[in-house]
């Protein structure tokens, strides 16, 4: 897969965005006594699966609040960059920012799709990359909120990817998130307007982006 970008334009994604629900154990614990209540009643056999669609991805540093939103949920999270033989070739990180809501088995779109809302780090080449052995730390105005440890997936690496190819394929350019943990509440950590969220683990360029507000974007250039 040919990868091309200048210091100018930073790299975003070639294919289809694909996010996974509920594959953090402590999430899936929270849900679990409420997974065999309607409409499903019974836990999910697949992975949970989403799209981010194009009008996403954000390479940029900052992430604008529209429409009255005044608090977005903090989705650190590692992405996997499928290669030709449909095996990952590049890992990115990633800011799965979300309009905080109740339900995850079905988020609508108008939660996870708006405009920049998947904050898009620097790649690094996939192999000698020890995912369970990777940690994310978030902070939030300097401030730690949240460490990600991909120990804990629900669906550990390899088992994720056989899981979704055995109902669907991932071309070279599609890339697979491999889900964003929840705190002990079961929410995620939140950042507002004129804070900044600094995403960092070994081995990566740091992500960092700075939310504003709509207000604050009136009669600029």
């Amino acid at each position: 897969m040919t990868l091309i970008r200048t210091p100018q334009t930073p790299w975003q994604p070639q294919g289809t965005v694909y996010g996974t629900l509920l594959n953090f154990r402590r999430e899936w614990d929270l849900w679990a006594p409420r997974m065999t209540q309607d409409p499903y009643k019974a836990a999910p056999q697949a992975p949970v699966l989403y799209v981010k669609s194009a009008n996403t991805f954000n390479p940029s540093g900052e992430l604008v609040l529209q429409d009255g939103i005044t608090e977005v949920d903090i989705g650190a999270t590692l992405g996997l960059v499928m290669g030709e033989d449909e095996q990952p070739e590049f890992a990115v990180l990633l800011n799965d920012w979300a309009v905080p809501h109740a339900s995850y088995y079905r988020p609508p779109v108008k939660f996870r799709c708006r405009d920049g809302y998947l904050g898009v780090g620097s790649l690094r080449p996939w192999a000698g990359l020890d995912v369970a052995g990777l940690q994310l730390q978030v902070s939030c105005n300097g401030a730690v909120v949240q460490t990600v440890d991909f120990s804990q997936l629900k669906r550990p690496l390899a088992q994720l990817l056989a899981d979704v190819r055995a109902f669907m394929s991932l071309q070279a350019g599609d890339l697979l998130m491999v889900g964003t943990d929840c705190l002990d509440s079961g929410e995620r950590p939140r950042a507002r307007a004129d804070d900044t969220v600094h995403i960092e683990a070994a081995g990566f360029a740091p992500l960092k982006q700075t939310v504003i507000s709509a207000l604050n974007t009136e009669g600029t250039a």
